[in-house]
């Protein structure tokens, strides 16, 4: 069973907490033996493989291949992952080009078996998939603790690589409305009423425009490039959590609240408290 991260907080707290820890939990995370053991199978086959029935024949391979991409959970749509790379990513009307999903989008790219020249194994893409796998594992399993933290490990994943593409202002944003997630942030980040998804996408996009200029004075995703805004937007995110659930019976460290007698804070009384503290 792989180590369990620890997250003994919620909220703003807990995820200063994490970020403290983070180096020395992953590097932890990572050394379990199970985890291991599937790291290791995948790069002792994977050079093997030289078609796509092969590929997705082989459980064991497809599970960490698609660990690596944040799509654990489809390990068992073998014929659905099968017609995603059969069709390859050249072709506009390619399977994986028409899902409008980024996540298989991108798997595809990488175990390109059914675009010319196929999928080449080298060493290098074999460590980042293997290190990809590792560390979209543990955000899998600090969700399992609080679900925040899982969102904000991945939005700093997700926003960094995507600040860093030559991109448009709106193609950016689109992008970034396009991953389940990194939208959850943005929506708690600005907070966003739950009907905003509703609404056309092009005014979601401006609105979002709107609210980045408001909060970093910038208004494309390229102002998460900076570290600085980065932590800003999680931060606010982590603190709009915290305001809305509110400490109860089973919020971490609420036995240790109870103790001191303040068992009764508001919503206003916990937004003094953080931002005195922040």
């Amino acid at each position: 069973m792989p180590f369990a991260p620890v997250v003994p907080l919620g909220g703003l707290a807990g995820w200063r907490v994490l970020e403290r820890t983070l180096p020395k939990q992953q590097e932890q995370f990572n050394k379990s033996p199970d985890l291991q053991r599937e790291v290791q199978y995948f790069k002792d086959n994977i050079e093997n493989v030289t078609t796509t029935a092969e590929f997705v024949g082989d459980r064991r391979l497809l599970a960490v291949a698609l660990g690596a991409f944040g799509l654990s959970e489809e390990v068992n749509k073998q014929a659905f992952v099968r017609k995603v790379l059969d069709e390859g990513t050249f072709d506009p009307q390619s399977f994986a080009n028409r899902l409008g999903n980024s996540d298989y989008l991108d798997f595809a790219k990488t175990f390109s078996f059914g675009n010319e020249g196929g999928f080449v194994p080298t060493t290098d893409r074999i460590n980042k998939i293997t290190d990809d796998f590792l560390a979209l594992q543990f955000e899998e399993a600090v969700g399992e603790v609080d679900p925040s933290m899982r969102l904000a490990l991945n939005f700093k994943r997700e926003m960094t690589e995507l600040a860093s593409r030559d991109i448009s202002e709106n193609a950016g944003w689109f992008v970034a409305m396009g991953s389940e997630p990194v939208r959850k942030v943005l929506e708690g980040l600005f907070n966003l009423p739950t009907e905003f998804s509703q609404i056309d996408i092009d005014q979601q996009k401006d609105v979002l425009i709107d609210k980045a200029k408001l909060m970093f004075g910038e208004s494309s995703v390229k102002l998460f490039a900076d570290p600085a805004n980065l932590d800003k937007a999680i931060n606010q995110f982590q603190l709009r959590e915290q305001i809305n659930n509110g400490p109860n019976a089973s919020t971490p460290g609420f036995a240790a609240l109870s103790l001191f007698g303040i068992e009764g804070f508001g919503s206003e009384s916990i937004l003094n408290l953080l931002i005195s503290n922040t």
